[in-house]
């Protein structure tokens, strides 16, 4: 069991280890998620209508995921509580999570989320980020042993498959990557589409990943890290394709691809290289987007470790500055605002989980 908040990252010779996290922050970051996932309004929705049939409020449109403010959060709020309730299943938020599951991945909502995608003028709605979520969340399900879980998964799987079809369908059509900070960046999308691809065992996603990847990616040199980051990302783009390139390449590849790709990376200690993102306004939905980015980096950084050799002699530098990411991206996690409120628990949850790795 987790006793501590945050624990330092090894610093050369061991494997990555994610951030610790007491039970009573899993807890915390439970309880954000129950609190939103079912809560309809403030909303913001992301909704193409071909005629006045298509008017309507966000829990008749799409009838699973319409909390928490947006689809794709809904989608990684529900993630959250799967992987906190399989991960921590004495927990006291557990029974109201499996309750609130339960009211969710019906069969019947899944029919209408399936529905709803397929619809007329909606090949792009959550492309690729809440498609990206969506897979994690089917990924989870599957894998836990658990007969809820199991129901949860056959009921999830129209809309999986729905899902997974828009990234064969795009892919082969996509010219270029997506270097932005925000939804649309393709790095962490595939990283996620991958991780789902090699976990159910879909030869076929995973190589068309793999070769995108290679394709978008691999010749990439000297990453503008100082340029990073933008006043609303919540992701990174230069971390997230080195988060997604240590999923690609083996370990020898990746250090040699990562010294051409992110020559700021010191062999020292310091964590300077990479400063920690600073938010003014946390009542500012977008400017606290810069919390999640310090979440997504400490993760990115740890998971840059994973696919390092241990004698790296930059494992140091990276793993410091994940720690300072890490530190920063946790305290901000407190519910006080519902513009972060309503997300970030997922983002630590990933971070602390090590679900990247």
């Amino acid at each position: 069991m987790i006793t501590s908040l945050i624990v330092p990252l090894a610093l050369l010779s061991a494997p990555a280890q994610p951030p610790a996290v007491d039970s009573a922050a899993v807890e915390r970051f439970a309880r954000l998620a129950l609190a939103c996932v079912h809560q309809e309004y403030p909303n913001k929705i992301s909704h193409v209508m071909s005629s006045d049939a298509d008017v309507g409020p966000p829990r008749k449109l799409t009838p699973a995921f319409y909390g928490c403010f947006d689809w794709h959060s809904s989608v990684h709020g529900h993630w959250l509580l799967v992987r906190l309730a399989r991960d921590n299943p004495q927990a006291e938020f557990v029974a109201e999570a499996r309750s609130a599951l339960a009211a969710t991945l019906t069969a019947e909502n899944m029919a209408a989320e399936t529905l709803y995608l397929s619809g007329e003028g909606r090949a792009t709605f959550e492309r690729p980020y809440g498609l990206a979520w969506l897979l994690c969340l089917a990924e989870e399900l599957r894998s836990w042993n658990d007969d809820d879980a199991r129901q949860w998964a056959a009921n999830l799987a129209p809309l999986e498959a729905e899902a997974a079809k828009r990234f064969r369908t795009w892919l082969p059509k996509l010219n270029y990557p997506i270097r932005t900070g925000e939804h649309s960046q393709t790095a962490f999308a595939f990283g996620l589409v991958l991780d789902w691809a090699r976990a159910v065992g879909d030869q076929e996603m995973a190589a068309l990943i793999e070769a995108t990847a290679r394709s978008f990616y691999l010749g990439d040199t000297s990453c503008p890290l100082s340029y990073e980051p933008s006043g609303q990302d919540f992701l990174s783009p230069c971390l997230a394709e080195a988060d997604l390139m240590r999923r690609v390449l083996a370990p020898e590849e990746y250090a040699k691809w990562l010294r051409t790709f992110l020559p700021q990376i010191p062999a020292s200690t310091e964590a300077s290289w990479l400063p920690v993102a600073v938010v003014t306004d946390r009542s500012d939905g977008k400017l606290a987007h810069l919390d999640g980015l310090n979440l997504s980096r400490a993760w990115m950084l740890e998971g840059m470790l994973a696919g390092l050799p241990s004698d790296d002699q930059r494992r140091p530098a990276i793993a410091a500055a994940a720690d300072a990411h890490a530190a920063a991206g946790l305290q901000a996690v407190t519910g006080e605002y519902y513009e972060g409120g309503h997300w970030l628990a997922s983002f630590a949850t990933y971070l602390v989980t090590g679900k990247g790795q």
